[in-house]
């Protein structure tokens, strides 16, 4: 899928304080002039000062600390000696000026939406100096019927090069992740890229006799409740692989797991002509609560379409278009967390407890998906 930026001007006037990150005159992040100084300079140059930024993100509050889901955030600029300020969202966004120092804005994609704002204040010199607002904007849905049939969020992995970074981060590492697991993550391109619209998740035994793979989220960056999920993909074949294209509740660092819930669209564990979801929960006595059902897939290393259908009432998984499993998830709370926003996490364990053991020739293997498609 293209990479969007999708920003929309709303005229749209808030008053609330963030913490900002303070650079002076030049680049976004470098300096020239005499920077936010008392607006001396020489040969003729005015340099602005005391540059005075406001952002609110509409709906924000203690329940809603990245805003209500409109997407919509505005900001206010002040400074002594300006004659015009300039406004650019993202790294690669275009700068927009105005004399009046108040901007506003819609985002429309879908999910958690982290960015860098600049805010620049120029003088009737054209010096200028900026600020740097790091903001975390949530939007709900995008444009969703509540049928679980428009499309609102997806990655075509299209073309060549390291995984989309507004949509996955990678979390790497070793230690085990729980399982006994002996792969090392990492954010190589050796382990995870995309090639010709496909992205692979590769396992390599290294030199050293290691072993390296990766594991990606859109954790912070897309997390949602409800809905159908297409994932076509092909599954490595070598023994001792672990390949999971899985979610997990977005409240896993306040509660932990289980409490925060997990929903295993798809394992594969030693058997190579299965594969199984399962759902896990934490019970009223503190125990998890686990539930699981498994289908036939002897030819896993081929293209297949895995799919969610996740409801107020219902999570079904089905392998090309046939269901195999069905939970009902209207328990009470907080011990059927299914009710809440989720994000996804796509990763090659290698051996561990439900791995298995590796072949002694392994090499390397990889997990390819073509497609990620979110409905609602």
């Amino acid at each position: 899928m293209k990479d969007k930026t999708l920003l929309s001007i709303f005229s749209v006037f808030f008053c609330y304080s963030i913490l900002i990150v303070s650079c002076s005159s030049g680049g976004d992040g470098g300096s020239s002039g005499g920077g936010g100084g008392n607006g001396g300079g020489g040969n003729g140059q005015i340099i602005p000062s005391n540059l005075v930024v406001n952002v609110t993100i509409q709906g924000q509050d203690a329940q809603n600390p990245n805003g209500d889901g409109s997407g919509q955030f505005s900001a206010t600029a002040t400074a002594t000696n300006a004659v015009k300020y300039g406004f650019k969202v993202g790294s690669n966004g275009t700068e927009t000026q105005n004399t009046t120092g108040i901007f506003s804005y819609t985002l429309t994609e879908a999910g958690t939406n982290q960015f860098p704002l600049y805010v620049y204040a120029y003088s009737s010199t054209d010096d200028r100096i900026s600020k740097i607002n790091n903001l975390t904007v949530y939007v709900e849905g995008n444009g969703g019927s509540g049928n679980n049939d428009v499309l609102v969020w997806s990655d075509e992995f299209d073309g060549t090069g390291p995984i989309n970074s507004s949509k996955w981060s990678t979390e790497t590492g070793g230690g085990g992740w729980g399982n006994q697991e002996v792969q090392i993550y990492t954010s190589s391109t050796d382990n995870v890229v995309r090639e010709n619209g496909i992205l692979k998740i590769k396992a390599i035994k290294e030199s050293n006799g290691t072993y390296s793979s990766a594991r990606i989220k859109t954790q912070d960056k897309f997390e949602f409740k409800y809905g159908r999920v297409e994932i076509r993909a092909k599954l490595p074949s070598a023994q001792g692989t672990w390949p999971a294209l899985w979610m997990l509740g977005a409240n896993y660092p306040d509660v932990g797991w289980p409490q925060c819930g997990e929903i295993d669209i798809m394992e594969q564990f030693q058997d190579k002509n299965k594969v199984k979801s399962t759902l896990h929960w934490k019970l009223a006595d503190g125990n998890r609560g686990e539930y699981g059902q498994e289908t036939a897939n002897t030819t896993s290393t081929d293209w297949h379409v895995y799919e969610m259908d996740w409801t107020a009432t219902t999570i079904k998984t089905y392998l090309d278009g046939t269901k195999f499993f069905e939970m009902t998830v209207s328990g009470v709370d907080p011990y059927f967390p299914f009710n809440e926003e989720f994000f996804f996490i796509f990763n090659v364990a290698m051996g561990g407890t439900l791995g298995g053991e590796i072949d002694p020739n392994f090499t390397q293997d990889a997990m390819e998906v073509d497609y990620i498609r979110v409905y609602q």
